[in-house]
């Protein structure tokens, strides 16, 4: 994967993975020049979180290498996506023999000293439905978009035009393009700004935006221009909260010198921490209640609520 969205998908993986994973990218498979998009190994200590991360969190559940596609996966490209899963499985076997000690062990022999390697899970991410390797691989859907191949295979085979249209999607929703991209990015926009989706997907948004000067392929412009306008809607957001938010300073800070000036016409000494707790009152009503205890007060206290 060397183009720009698909470093973009591996991105959006490997962090979103690492809230509640061990998550690594481009992890190299020594017996053959492959490498896997991302590997992850799930947290014990953040099962409460993974658990709340909706599709995503279900998937990292056991160790698994996520394989994500721009287009769908046809059968040549899922069977080299196999052959990294188990070759992988034959180099972690081979770590932890080495890690007890036990190196010059025979690999096939079944004895009781063989460490015990967790066979690793296989997540394959496209946008359309792949016909061919659903039928190879006799895949069976266990819920929308998503499909389990035959037992002991350990593959998953996810459907990003498949998903439902819901909150536990979306951060795989963001893997897609056209119809499917856009509606994830405006259910992004919808979602609360401390929202764990929008701390894992907006910086990469935003940060792959600023790569558009970069050549691109024509198979991915599509997936560039969705986020290109999505960053620019956001900033066009940001720039006019910033705006509103400027200008209720400003009332408040007008509002808050006319309690000032009521106070001086008055004659009231006003004294710099009252001042200064003036000054930094931002709520409107507060600040017309003061102004209007001003106007006839005959001391602070009657103007300030709480001061005695």
């Amino acid at each position: 994967m060397h183009n720009r969205s698909d470093q973009f998908a591996k991105s959006l993986l490997r962090d979103g993975l690492s809230l509640v994973t061990a998550a690594q990218t481009e992890v190299e498979v020594l017996a053959a020049t492959q490498k896997i998009d991302v590997f992850s190994v799930p947290d014990p200590a953040r099962e409460a979180e993974r658990a709340r991360m909706g599709l995503l969190g279900e998937l990292a559940a056991e160790p698994s290498l996520f394989e994500p596609f721009h287009g769908t996966p046809s059968l040549r490209q899922v069977r080299r996506c196999l052959r990294k899963q188990l070759t992988w499985h034959h180099e972690l076997e081979r770590r932890a023999r080495a890690a007890a000690g036990a190196a010059a062990l025979d690999e096939d022999a079944d004895a009781p000293t063989q460490p015990a390697v967790d066979f690793p899970a296989l997540v394959v991410i496209g946008r359309g439905r792949p016909e061919t390797v659903l039928d190879a691989y006799r895949c069976e859907p266990v819920q929308p978009g998503v499909y389990h191949a035959v037992p002991g295979l350990v593959m998953r085979v996810i459907v990003l035009t498949e998903l439902p249209r819901t909150r536990g999607t979306l951060l795989l929703r963001l893997l897609g393009s056209g119809r499917v991209l856009r509606e994830a990015l405006a259910d992004l926009a919808a979602l609360p700004d401390d929202a764990w989706e929008k701390g894992i997907a907006r910086p990469l948004l935003v940060h792959f935006r600023l790569g558009a000067d970069e050549p691109t392929t024509d198979k991915e412009d599509d997936v560039s221009a969705e986020i290109r306008a999505w960053v620019e809607e956001y900033e066009k957001n940001l720039r006019a909260e910033a705006r509103t938010e400027g200008r209720r300073e400003g009332r408040a800070e007008e509002a808050a010198r006319a309690v000032l000036t009521a106070l001086r016409v008055r004659g009231i000494a006003v004294p710099d921490a009252a001042r200064e707790r003036i000054l930094a009152e931002e709520d409107p009503e507060t600040l017309e209640r003061w102004h209007e205890r001003a106007v006839v007060a005959a001391s602070l206290a009657e103007v300030l609520d709480g001061l005695s």
